[in-house]
């Protein structure tokens, strides 16, 4: 996959401590994520994060807040909508011993716990990926402008093959 942003943190920039981070794409890097996620548009993007050391890794959690533009599911106008989502993830580096990855490692499913660290395939984590992949998940699939409403108009003849076929048959039908 093209990635139509990028913002990487490497983990050695972390031990003084947490960093803080505002990103705000230009509106070329807001185009390309538009076309990535399949959107018209995408107006604003702005997410504030704080990365933290955690065990090997790192732990990033913040805001993620958007405007994005899509297209009415019952009237198919294009309308903005606001979307916002919260990160929380933790990621180690590959052969991390807290990756709880492995040949015999035991997979345990819990629904309250949280999400096992994710992988990184280097030394950083590519906060722009995290932004774009939280923003997918919040945009609303089903869109639909506010104040539409999808009225239902049941045809007024049977139509059908058969209904054709019986009017075939009987003249009179």
């Amino acid at each position: 996959m093209i990635r139509a942003w990028d913002a990487p943190l490497r983990l050695h920039e972390l031990k003084s401590g947490p960093v803080s981070i505002r990103l705000e794409p230009d509106e070329a890097a807001r185009g390309a994520i538009a076309r990535q996620l399949g959107l018209p548009g995408l107006p604003a993007l702005t997410a504030r994060l704080t990365v933290r050391p955690w065990l090997d890794g790192a732990e990033l959690s913040g805001v993620v807040e958007a405007t994005v533009t899509q297209v009415c599911g019952v009237t198919l106008e294009p309308f903005d909508a606001v979307v916002s989502a919260e990160i929380e993830v933790r990621a180690v580096p590959t052969g991390s011993p807290n990756a709880g990855e492995g040949e015999g490692a035991e997979i345990n499913v819990d629904p309250d716990a949280p999400d096992p660290p994710d992988v990184l395939e280097g030394d950083a984590l590519d906060l722009a990926h995290y932004v774009t992949e939280y923003l997918a998940l919040e945009i609303d699939p089903f869109p639909r402008k506010p104040g539409a409403t999808f009225e239902y108009q049941a045809p007024d003849a049977d139509i059908s093959p058969f209904s054709v076929l019986k009017a075939l048959k009987d003249p009179k039908a």
